[in-house]
């Protein structure tokens, strides 16, 4: 049975799993979304996550599809962003006025809907002053495109400067913050995650089985090759998780779950899931056995002696795979706080 959370201080429930959108319109057809939407909804899922960059446009164009389908959009928490390139235009990215209306208009174009729950900045940038962004969303707020602002990989400092330009400005605020967190990058415990609970925000999960190298299928030779790193292998994404210091964490992941007798996905998501900060943790799933396995982290309860096993493998507050400090940040480095 699904199980419901708040939205950090908003009132609003969310499921404690969001089905993720990545791939629908690419790697997943527009059929197969359709199913894997249906599929999730009929679970008690209630929360869809996608963007404006994924597929180009193709994933919500796929997303707005299966919602006509099955006519239960009222239902939802609907999520999409804005932040990254979309075009060859100089103003087609960032977080300026011009871009965010202009792309909240062609999601709601493509998503078929006429408002937004949750509405993130998909990554911070130094290049716009935060007043400037926020005054953008605050508008899309009071004219009911958007009921909620939210932000994607930002640091417990650059989220307290938003809320105290919300404040100082009078300004709708930022109501959850989508982070990187797994097992193998816990940094968002030392500062984000106790600024979150402090602050009333709500959090949600991106890449919680970090791009599936958690569920070990990586180790086994015979395993399906239509992963994120079957195709280039030597590429920085690759690079970063296929070490030493990760596999020790896969090895201790794969142990304690054939232990407990669950799949490594469900162990690692059921982590999150046991973590207080967190109010949803966003999936993935290529096909309906996939959902399916996921879905079954949902009621699965570990104990205090397997999440200390855990804190063992992987260490509380610590990074064994680290994101956001590659040149697609480049903007922020001279800025980074690391976590």
């Amino acid at each position: 049975m699904m199980k419901y959370r708040p939205l950090g201080r908003t009132g609003v429930q969310v499921s404690a799993v969001t089905l993720g959108s990545m791939l629908f319109g690419t790697t997943t057809s527009s059929d197969e979304a359709a199913n894997l939407v249906d599929q999730a909804l009929d679970s008690g899922v209630n929360c869809l996550d996608t963007a404006n960059v994924y597929g180009m446009g193709e994933s919500e164009q796929a997303l707005g599809e299966a919602l006509r389908r099955n006519g239960r959009r009222d239902r939802l928490v609907l999520a999409s962003k804005f932040h990254a390139r979309v075009g060859d235009d100089p103003n087609d990215e960032g977080s300026s006025r011009r871009h965010i209306i202009q792309q909240v208009e062609l999601s709601l174009r493509r998503l078929g809907v006429d408002h937004l729950d949750v509405y993130y900045v998909h990554r911070p940038t130094t290049l716009v002053p935060i007043d400037e962004t926020l005054r953008a969303l605050d508008d899309l707020v009071s004219t009911g495109k958007i009921r909620y602002v939210g932000t994607s990989g930002f640091a417990a400092w650059q989220l307290m400067e938003s809320l105290w330009a919300s404040k100082e400005h009078q300004l709708a605020r930022t109501v959850v913050e989508q982070t990187a967190y797994s097992l193998l990058d816990r940094r968002v415990e030392r500062e984000l995650l106790p600024m979150a609970q402090t602050y009333g925000l709500g959090i949600t999960v991106w890449s919680p089985l970090a791009g599936g190298v958690l569920t070990g299928k990586y180790r086994d030779p015979s395993a399906p090759q239509q992963t994120r790193f079957a195709d280039d292998k030597d590429s920085d994404w690759a690079s970063k998780h296929f070490t030493t210091a990760a596999d020790d964490v896969v090895d201790g992941v794969v142990r304690i779950a054939k232990d407990r007798g669950c799949t490594p996905a469900q162990l690692c998501l059921a982590w999150l899931l046991a973590q207080p900060a967190v109010s949803s943790v966003v999936i993935g799933a290529r096909d309906s056995d996939q959902l399916t396995d996921q879905l079954g982290a949902v009621t699965l309860e570990l104990s205090a002696d397997e999440l200390a096993a855990l804190d063992r493998i992987s260490p509380p507050g610590r990074a064994v795979v680290p994101y956001f400090l590659d040149d697609s940040f480049a903007d922020l480095r001279p800025h980074l706080h690391r976590w």
